[in-house]
């Protein structure tokens, strides 16, 4: 089966007894609310077209099974269109298979770890491409100062800059592996790290602009705990990077997210004049003290179960039936202007509700609709308005009002209040 999970339907979210984190949980599986296995099966005709109306409203209502969470967030992500068929995905899912393995065998080429069951946490190279004989370099990458890899590295002579960068990163994605949702069972297999470092090493490759960065590792994990084929869960990252690469692109100025929390601010002072006030005359005014809730899209906010229900509800709510056509143009080009029309007009009934709501109100700014995550952080700050008020003296004190709320939001709620605040924004901008 497609979608199979890596683990046991659950166990993907366990924490090691060890650990001193309290898993404090609160999605639950609801009778009759959450998207069931039956209920998803009886989605689709014989041919495989699936009813994505329904499945969306039975998602907004309850989440999803962890059984079949993985297939679902497929179709969620955009990597498949419900107007396909069970043979036409079958030969997409091959070719994307296909294409990963082309890929993974060209980074290998360049550097044998890729695809060894191990990862590296120091650089093997300097800036000027030079190897690093360094002895956790050498235990790490079990290759040795004799080995053919250096001996060819020293003997190639210039490398190609972007195999120097790409080289440079691999190190800085295995850090950030090894801090990734360490307290689950999950990762208590060197095989499961290798895994995420190995899709996270050729995202790196593939994607000239934005390469990788810091926050990546806590988007990508939970798709290798979801989807047990490598390659299925690589295209399902991708997909989800495709929403949310502009947050990290960075122009030497300014990072891509500074355009969110500029719309933040502007949503708060509309929402909430006398918060927005106050955190400007903390010199909190950027919005900065949220980067990170927006970066990796709540993940330390909620703990690791709850977040993946809240990504569901968030990509339901925001789902697009043209996100799948848009997202099969050339490589990195189609990334997602939400709310861009292409030929003829989208059935709304196959849209999410945050979606109906931007097309019925026409809530685009010029880069297209906000994504909802904006409207949930407005949201959490609005529910924190008083505690701010009266609490905060200063932006340490904003933070750590925010860091308070961890692991104890619940996911719906926070998405009932989103689309609280969007329906009130949407409505104060039209009368502007």
């Amino acid at each position: 089966m497609w979608g199979a999970p890596a683990e046991p339907a659950d166990s993907y979210y366990q924490i090691r007894p060890e650990s001193t984190d309290v898993p404090n949980t609160r999605f639950k599986i609801k009778p009759g609310k959450t998207l069931s296995v039956r209920k998803w099966q009886a989605a689709f005709t014989q041919e495989g077209f699936l009813d994505m109306g329904k499945t969306l409203n039975r998602i907004q209502q309850g989440g999803i099974h962890p059984t079949i969470r993985g297939e679902v967030w497929e179709f969620l992500l955009g990597c498949y269109d419900p107007k396909s068929t069970f043979e036409e995905r079958e030969q997409i899912r091959q070719r994307r298979r296909t294409q990963y393995a082309s890929w993974k065998q060209e980074c290998k080429q360049m550097f044998p770890v890729i695809g060894s069951g191990g990862f590296i946490t120091a650089p093997v190279i300097t800036e000027k491409g030079q190897p690093i004989l360094d002895p956790l370099v050498l235990q790490e990458t079990n290759l040795g100062e004799d080995s053919d890899f250096f001996k060819e590295l020293e003997s190639r002579g210039p490398l190609d800059k972007k195999v120097i960068q790409w080289m440079l990163t691999l190190h800085q994605i295995g850090l950030d592996v090894n801090r990734t949702d360490r307290t689950l069972v999950f990762y208590e297999k060197k095989e499961n790290l290798s895994k995420l470092w190995d899709i996270l090493a050729l995202y790196a490759w593939i994607d000239d602009d934005v390469g990788y960065c810091q926050g990546m590792s806590d988007l990508c994990s939970p798709m290798i705990m979801l989807l047990e084929d490598e390659a299925d869960a690589f295209w399902c990252f991708e997909r989800l990077m495709r929403r949310l690469r502009g947050n990290f692109r960075s122009t030497g100025r300014s990072v891509g997210v500074e355009a969110q929390l500029t719309h933040l601010a502007s949503i708060t002072q509309i929402i909430d004049p006398k918060l927005h006030h106050h955190l400007e005359n903390l010199g909190g005014g950027d919005y900065l003290f949220a980067i990170r809730m927006i970066m990796v899209q709540f993940r330390r906010e909620f703990s690791f179960c709850d977040s993946l229900y809240l990504w569901e509800m968030m990509w339901a709510l925001e789902y697009d039936p043209e996100m799948y056509s848009l997202y099969e143009e050339p490589e990195f080009e189609g990334e997602k202007t939400e709310g861009s029309s292409k030929g003829k007009p989208k059935s709304i009934k196959q849209c999410g509700k945050y979606e109906r709501e931007n097309i019925k109100n026409g809530g685009n700014s010029a880069e297209g609709p906000l994504p909802i995550s904006v409207f949930l952080v407005a949201s959490v700050l609005k529910d924190k308005s008083s505690k701010l008020m009266t609490e905060a003296r200063g932006l340490d004190d904003v933070v750590k009002i925010l860091n308070d709320i961890t692991g104890n939001l619940d996911a719906k709620k926070a998405c009932t209040g989103a689309m609280k605040l969007h329906k009130k924004y949407l409505k104060k901008q039209a009368k502007k």
